[in-house]
């Protein structure tokens, strides 16, 4: 397990100008003195040059080439420093999905207690993650950072992990990792089927 890795930003991209400006049309170019009736205005000195048009002819059109601009870049990071409760001895990942609270509401967290307790699990044997707070993660970068043989997700859908869509409340293999996925704890603790369905699906590892 790596507990020291770096979340690295992706720098914005810089944009600037480098086209040339081409003047098209007849102008003639003359010194600011020698025009009659043009009244230098106090930004132009003596020796400045303007350009003016002779009698008759349109204005000079001007054509510029605006650069194109471009979408800085999505910044992605591609390790994380994870923080996590309990201690990973038996390298199992346990997966909450909470903003609100660090892991569920007063409901969702007993009913968490107790689904541990029922297979035998101490604080030390796995890892408590709120995913919310990371919610770019893959599943490469949890596997990397903690070396899991077990996942129970609790609201954290494969799909958003990077991986192929799974049933819920049964046992998946998956590159040699057993994974569990099953709703969001809150939600759990009052929908009674998906709760012995998941039940189920957790005595056979204990």
């Amino acid at each position: 397990m790596n507990s020291n890795q770096l979340i690295t930003n992706a720098e914005a991209l810089r944009l600037f100008f480098d086209d040339d400006v081409y003047l098209t049309g007849d102008i003639t170019t003359v010194q600011t003195q020698a025009i009659q009736g043009v009244e230098q205005t106090p930004a132009l000195t003596a020796k400045q040059e303007i350009e003016v048009p002779k009698a008759g002819e349109k204005q000079p059109e001007v054509v510029a080439a605006l650069p194109k601009l471009e979408e800085p870049l999505a910044a992605y990071p591609t390790s994380f420093d994870f923080k996590y409760l309990g201690k990973n001895e038996k390298a199992i990942l346990i997966l909450v999905n909470d903003a609100q609270n660090p892991v569920s509401t007063p409901q969702g967290t007993e009913l968490l207690r107790k689904l541990v307790l029922s297979i035998n699990l101490k604080n030390a044997d796995f890892a408590l993650l709120n995913y919310a707070a990371y919610a770019t993660a893959k599943f490469e970068h949890l596997h990397s950072f903690f070396g899991c043989k077990l996942v129970i997700s609790f609201g954290v859908p494969p799909l958003t992990l990077g991986l192929s869509e799974q049933l819920r409340h049964q046992l998946h293999l998956i590159n040699d990792i057993k994974m569990i996925f099953t709703h969001n704890l809150h939600d759990l603790d009052t929908d009674i089927p998906a709760k012995k369905a998941l039940w189920g699906t957790l005595k056979k590892l204990s």
